[in-house]
């Protein structure tokens, strides 16, 4: 790239616009695979900033770390309204709303909740990105330290990581699913105890390593901790009896057995820790609430309205931007309710609860990362909150509870997607301030990365839904979108359509409770680098046990390879190959995945392979279990070399 000095400092190009949609699709669609494979999405921002230098040094001459910024910023938006979308539409497959994607309804929704993600941000740039000299942004410093690397010419063997990540994703994901039945998904083992079971499993996925590796080992010690506790403790404390036999009559097998108990019980204790979790991440951000409201109050001398104006987008803009999307979002709620009142009372409800969980994500996004983002417990607060507004006002009855719990879903939707939405703009602005970007170009281009990756939500979806039909669709066993079925079942509760094991919610309350205690007494006195932060204690509990072992594997290695560095900014540095490395095999896998499912669907070639011989056999265990030890070693080596080459440097 082009230095500051030897080329004008562009922007905002014609090259930069087309990038940005690229990568805001590709990112995107990758995303919504990964969400509802794993039930959490990992921050796009660096590995997209690495894919605009490289698209830049293949179709280009010249660039600059300005022209580079505005294409992850458009690309990262596309990336996190995924997160928004995947965590509740298919929720309206699960309850039996819908039996296929509405195109409209699903792109409406995104569109509108991700706009105002970056309208509701805009107002309160100046209280997060400007003032708040206590946030540190992690994502958002290291992603301008990417790029101003590679304004320089220094991050080609980044960018190498990425795409040999990105093959090895890809490779994969084809030998999985198009050698009859080589690779398994899963390497699982139960056995029986009178009437109980204990079960112990791992998937056999590069990219949940990948995943492990980017949220590294505090965050991935936590989700299999969650998990131990759900699958190792309360499991075999619990009466299997009951789901000895499923509904045809036959006798399951101990781990047909085991995931009974797991999907009727187990999870829930999950979904308790998940709401205490909600509640307690609303109560920590409360100053930062205090700060946005204060600031959108303030009255501005002219000289800081004159420079507000000419830094974002100008308010006489963003008004009547908020109200079209208002509008368009309770058209939306009509079309889902048929009821101008119970239409009015969401539409207020989804606004206020918008507003306040901009500035949570923000707050959050600052103090500990995209990646780390609570976006589900704000979302089950969501639920949670209108569910008790519908309830006190009399809208939720036994007659009309299909009405009830889209209602509930419609407002989640929204705010989850200005929930994701939120924290990555605020992410992305901090990283533009660095490297010298203007904040209004910024926000046009997350408008640009946002509308166009509203666009494939619907259809990336409808895909993987249709591809995986043999396996269940979205909710079976290959995708089992673990985020939109915990909110499927938090609205049948609602609502009265099904009994919810309270006794189970309670007891993951309960035990949240009491990690929070130790984390309290024990831990933040001692100012311990380990943390119990219980929402990825409670994603661990509610996720299937198997994806919890890979995810602590990748943290298990991002630990050796950051190992003895003496700040976060020295690990971040020590780990920039490895996270590329990771972000390509998820990037890889995901997009190969989706690329498969779309020809399932046109029955091309039959994919899936559940009833292949080679699974009845020990080939497949021992091949998939060499696979993953190559895996492991492979992500390994290529930390360790970006961390050698980082320490002589």
């Amino acid at each position: 790239m082009d230095s500051p000095q030897s080329a004008p400092r562009r922007e905002l190009t014609l090259r930069v616009i087309v990038f940005g949609i690229v990568l805001a699709i590709v990112m995107g669609a990758a995303n919504v695979y990964v969400g509802l494979k794993v039930g959490m999405t990992v921050s796009a921002s660096i590995p997209a900033a690495v894919m605009a230098m490289l698209l830049f040094r293949m179709f280009s001459k010249s660039s600059t770390v300005l022209e580079a910024n505005q294409v992850q910023t458009g690309a990262s938006a596309g990336e996190s309204l995924a997160a928004g979308i995947i965590f509740t539409m298919p929720a309206l497959i699960l309850i039996g709303y819908w039996t296929e994607f509405d195109y409209w309804v699903v792109t409406g929704i995104a569109f509108t909740g991700g706009l105002l993600g970056i309208l509701f941000m805009i107002p309160m740039r100046k209280v997060f990105v400007v003032d708040r000299k206590d946030l540190p942004y992690p994502e958002g410093v290291a992603c301008a330290a990417v790029l101003e690397s590679g304004e320089d010419g220094a991050d080609v063997a980044g960018a190498k990581a990425l795409v040999l990540g990105g093959a090895i994703g890809a490779l994969f994901k084809f030998v999985e699913k198009a050698f009859g039945g080589l690779i398994q998904g899963t390497v699982e083992a139960a056995q029986e105890f009178g009437s109980r079971v204990t079960y112990y499993g791992s998937d056999i996925s590069p990219m949940l390593v990948a995943v492990g590796l980017i949220v590294r080992l505090n965050v991935a010690a936590l989700i299999f901790i969650g998990g131990a506790i759900g699958w190792l403790i309360v499991m075999p404390l619990l009466d299997a009896a009951p789901y000895f036999f499923d509904a045809e009559g036959v006798r399951r097998s101990s781990s047909g057995l085991a995931w009974a108990v797991w999907s009727n019980e187990v999870r829930y204790v999950g979904v308790g820790a998940m709401v205490l979790g909600g509640a307690m991440t609303l109560l920590q951000v409360r100053s930062g609430l205090v700060a946005a409201v204060s600031e959108l109050r303030r009255k501005k001398t002219a000289s800081e309205a004159s420079a507000g104006a000419s830094e974002d987008l100008p308010i006489s803009a963003i008004g009547p931007l908020v109200a079209l999307c208002i509008v368009m979002i309770a058209l939306l709620y009509y079309h889902f309710t048929g009821n101008v009142m119970v239409t009015a009372v969401v539409t207020v409800v989804m606004f206020i609860m918008s507003f306040f969980m901009t500035a949570v994500a923000s707050y959050i996004v600052g103090l500990v990362g995209n990646s780390n983002s609570p976006v589900s417990g704000m979302t089950i607060t969501a639920v949670m909150v209108t569910g008790g507004v519908l309830y006190l006002l009399g809208f939720i009855d036994q007659e009309e509870s299909m009405q009830a719990m889209v209602a509930i879903l419609g407002v989640a939707a929204v705010v989850c997607c200005v929930a994701c939405t939120a924290g990555d703009v605020c992410n992305d602005l901090k990283t533009g301030s660095i490297v010298g970007a203007t904040p209004k170009n910024q926000q046009k281009m997350q408008i640009l990365g946002v509308g166009v990756a509203a666009l494939v939500m619907a259809p990336v979806m409808t895909m993987l839904h249709k591809g995986e039909e043999v396996t269940g669709g979205i909710g079976g066993s290959a995708l089992p979108a673990p985020q939109a079925q915990l909110f499927a079942s938090l609205v049948k509760g609602f609502t009265g359509e099904a009994q919810l094991p309270w006794m189970m919610i309670l007891l993951g309350a309960g035990i949240g409770a009491v990690l929070l205690l130790i984390d309290y007494l024990f831990l933040k006195p001692r100012n311990s680098s380990f943390r119990l932060h219980l929402m990825p204690i409670a994603v661990g509990m509610y996720l299937p046990f198997g994806l919890a072992t890979p995810i602590l594997l990748g943290g298990i290695i991002a630990h050796m390879v950051s190992k003895g560095a003496k700040d976060d900014a020295q690990a971040d540095k020590f780990l920039h190959r490895g996270v590329l490395l990771s972000s390509g095999v998820i990037a890889g896998e995901a997009l190969l995945g989706v690329a498969m499912a779309g020809l399932a669907v046109k029955k091309w070639i039959p994919f899936n392979h559940k009833d292949s011989p080679i699974l009845s056999t020990g080939v497949s265990t021992v091949a998939s279990i060499a696979l993953m030890i190559g895996a492991l070693i492979l992500f390994h080596r290529v930390a360790m070399a970006g961390r050698r080459e980082a320490d002589q440097s």
